[in-house]
């Protein structure tokens, strides 16, 4: 049975450097499960040398925008798998539902939240998911936003219900919120 750690907090908090700090503790065998769409060259550029960073350190990465299960059913043999990040998972949902001209709505995501934290427990791995705390700011303007914002907050919510570890970030420090 599989090990789920959740680590959040604010943007630029120190949430990766962190949540890859902890993996390259729990295991040598590492599987970086990237989420991150390629959007612009900024962003490409950003994904090229966090890819090169973590390939000099020994990890494998494997590319997965949506479908998170999948891609731990594809691999079976890491011992830690860090996923980073569960918002832009949310995000990437919201645009994939958004293309067939439905709405996400917060009972859909959290059920597939719900399919992803029953398949970390199938995995014999430790997995490590980063996730942005997004509630803590102002109410956003408009409509699209707030609704990004609750779906947010209900992925974390399931997740980190199922989560064996809990950890928030706030510049840089650690907090442990939950342990099993």
């Amino acid at each position: 049975m599989g090990k789920m750690i959740m680590v959040t907090g604010g943007c630029r908090s120190g949430k990766s450097r962190f949540a890859q700090n902890l993996a390259e503790a729990a295991g040598q065998t590492r599987l970086y499960l990237a989420t991150a769409p390629v959007l612009d060259s900024e962003m490409e550029e950003r994904i090229a040398r966090h890819r090169a960073e973590r390939a000099s350190r020994e990890w494998e990465t494997c590319e997965e925008q949506v479908n998170l299960v999948q891609a731990l059913r594809s691999h079976p043999a890491y011992q830690v798998v860090l996923c980073d990040c569960l918002t832009l998972w949310v995000n990437n949902q919201m645009y994939v539902a958004e293309q067939k001209g439905e709405l996400l709505g917060e009972e859909a995501l959290a059920q597939a939240t719900q399919q992803l934290a029953v398949e970390v427990r199938r995995h014999s791995a430790t997995v490590i998911f980063v996730t942005n705390e997004v509630g803590l700011g102002i109410v956003p303007g408009d409509a699209l936003s707030r609704r990004f914002r609750d779906l947010a907050g209900r992925c974390n919510q399931v997740m980190a219900a199922s989560a064996d570890e809990v950890y928030f970030l706030v510049s840089g420090i650690p907090m442990k919120i939950k342990s099993s």
